[in-house]
């Protein structure tokens, strides 16, 4: 009889160690609604009801408002997106004239990375509400996989400082290697380099981004440089 719990024991700890390493699936989810401004909305989404799954959701829905406005209380997206469409109504009210082409909303992620310790997310957005152009941004965020836990810099890389080292060296080579035009000096408005808000993982290596504005001007539009895993992963916590 104890040989039969024994062995009754075993098979349900090797059953839970399959199911709690089975890797999280997701599938598109698509915001339906009709607004009065050009709104759409398109995002990953976890598959199933458990724990990791919702956790994982939130952080995505989260991540989507605080790339919207950081100083968003909100908590729901579709409430964010009806306020979004309220604004419009309102400036269309009062300034008709003004209100075509009408006001866009566009909210789009794509999961660029997967491993058994790692989610990494892009979430692009991009607001139009009149003038000579829109607004577009592109946010990673980067999830624990077996907590959903947000990542921030300081959980993915084990020594900043020696990382910045690396990563200038890499902002330099791609720089050489996009534009024989462009150099140092025309990035970061004079300061030195810094490292940037968005560092990602991706397949071909750890994704360093600047979003437009953020070190140089709207012509330069989105730096981005690649840092190949053979080189970063002696300063990563994870993999």
């Amino acid at each position: 009889m104890k040989h039969f719990i024994y062995l009754f024991s075993l098979f349900v700890l090797l059953i839970s160690c399959e199911f709690e390493s089975k890797p999280v699936s997701f599938k598109t989810h698509s915001i339906d609604s009709n607004y009065d401004a050009d709104i759409s909305v398109t995002f990953d989404e976890a598959i199933g009801n458990s724990e990791l799954s919702k956790t994982i959701n939130l952080k995505i829905k989260e991540s989507i408002i605080t790339s919207l406005s950081e100083d968003s209380i909100k908590t729901n997206l579709e409430s964010v997106l009806n306020d979004f469409n309220s604004e419009y109504l309102r400036f269309k009210k009062e300034f008709h004239e003004a209100s075509n082409p009408p006001w866009e909303l566009h909210i789009e992620t794509e999961k660029v990375y997967q491993s058994e310790d790692i989610l990494t997310f892009t979430i692009n957005t991009y607001q139009f509400k009149g003038g000579a152009h829109g607004n577009d941004k592109i946010k990673f965020l980067n999830l624990n996989a077996k907590t959903g836990a947000v990542l921030s810099h300081n959980d993915i890389v084990k020594n900043l400082k020696d990382f910045k080292i690396l990563a200038k060296k890499h902002f330099i080579k791609s720089l050489e290697s996009d534009n024989d035009t462009i150099n140092m000096e025309d990035f970061f408005f004079g300061k030195p380099f810094q490292l940037p808000e968005n560092i990602g993982f991706s397949e071909d290596g750890l994704v360093l981004l600047y979003n437009v504005y953020e070190i140089a001007s709207y012509n330069q539009g989105y730096t981005e440089f690649v840092i190949p895993f053979n080189e970063a992963e002696i300063y990563l916590k994870v993999n």
